[in-house]
């Protein structure tokens, strides 16, 4: 997600077999940013630590994104950076976390998202590159609401039950976090990336990271932070906080602010830390938004916030782009 394409893209050649399995496991990573093949792979052990079946399905999308780009003749560059595998990647994943992996229908569905989120990526792409703003996870947002919204109505893809959609109520629980949930947050916010809310989980996903960048790695870690804070500042209820379900987004959105998109300094740490605090806010503004019609906030959060603010960088002199 670190780069976006500006100039009419290039054909790519075709792919020897080598190669094509790094930019596999490169799109893998690319869901944290990480242009890393290594990273790759460690994200995929930390798939398999949540279930081997989750591991598949998150290489499977990016087989089939990374595979779609080359037969859609995508930049070479682009391609082989990862960039149009990790849409792929998170669109498969969600399929099989939110479908049910054990249907043939889920795996169909699996491949048509990862095939059709490159199609997305690319008209986001020419769109938001008037702006020199890139897609980041935003395509797989749009795949993947639109799929929680509508699988309800087709018998032969919803498998869990009838769909309980209601008005949203006032938060209700403790709001007291003990060192166990504060320490599990730190890492389940991680994990929730991926849709996991394993504690290590989310640390496999963090070692990846770290083998990737440094920067990254801390970046991570500040966003973790900042997010469970906020939100028990603001007196969300433990039990969602510790599973990660708060704090996701301004992961992302810390990284993205402070060493992806703009040049690591104290003002861009500074402004990382004022993303992530927005993001956290918005998740529970955008999980009440999607609860009535039994949709899922998905990164929409990550997505709009870091939007907003690497469109304001050109305002703020003290910030520079990457």
């Amino acid at each position: 997600m670190q780069a976006l394409a500006t100039e009419p893209a290039r054909q790519a050649p075709p792919a020897q077999p080598a190669s094509f399995i790094q930019e596999v496991l490169r799109g893998v990573a690319q869901v944290d940013f990480m242009p890393s093949a290594i990273t790759g792979i460690f994200f995929l052990a930390a798939l398999a630590a949540a279930g081997w079946q989750y591991a598949l399905y998150g290489l499977l999308g990016a087989v089939v994104g990374t595979g779609t780009a080359y037969a859609f003749g995508i930049d070479r560059e682009i391609v082989s950076a990862g960039l149009r595998g990790f849409n792929g990647t998170l669109v498969s994943l969600g399929f099989a976390v939110f479908l049910g992996w054990d249907h043939l229908s889920t795996l169909l569905l699996a491949i048509g998202g990862s095939i059709t989120v490159v199609v997305v990526t690319s008209a986001l792409a020419t769109i938001l590159g008037t702006w020199n703003i890139p897609t980041f996870t935003a395509p797989f947002c749009i795949i993947a609401s639109v799929m929680t919204i509508a699988a309800p109505s087709f018998s032969r893809v919803w498998h869990t039950g009838p769909d309980l959609a209601a008005l949203p109520a006032a938060a209700s629980g403790t709001t007291v976090l003990d060192w166990g949930q504060l320490w599990r947050a730190f890492f389940a916010n991680v994990g929730q990336i991926f849709f996991m809310p394993q504690w290590y989980v989310g640390l496999i996903f963090l070692a990846g990271i770290f083998v990737a960048s440094r920067v990254a790695g801390v970046m991570a870690c500040v966003g973790s932070v900042t997010a469970v804070f906020v939100a028990w500042a603001m007196g969300s209820p433990s039990e969602g906080v510790s599973q990660g379900l708060m704090g996701y987004s301004s992961v992302l959105v810390a990284m993205a602010l402070c060493g992806v998109f703009l040049v690591p300094s104290n003002w861009s740490f500074a402004f990382a830390v004022l993303g992530a605090a927005a993001a956290t806010g918005l998740t529970a503004a955008m999980t009440a938004f999607f609860a009535p019609f039994g949709g899922h906030t998905f990164t929409w959060p990550f997505v709009l916030t870091t939007v907003v603010f690497v469109a304001a960088v050109p305002q703020i002199p003290r910030l520079q782009r990457t």
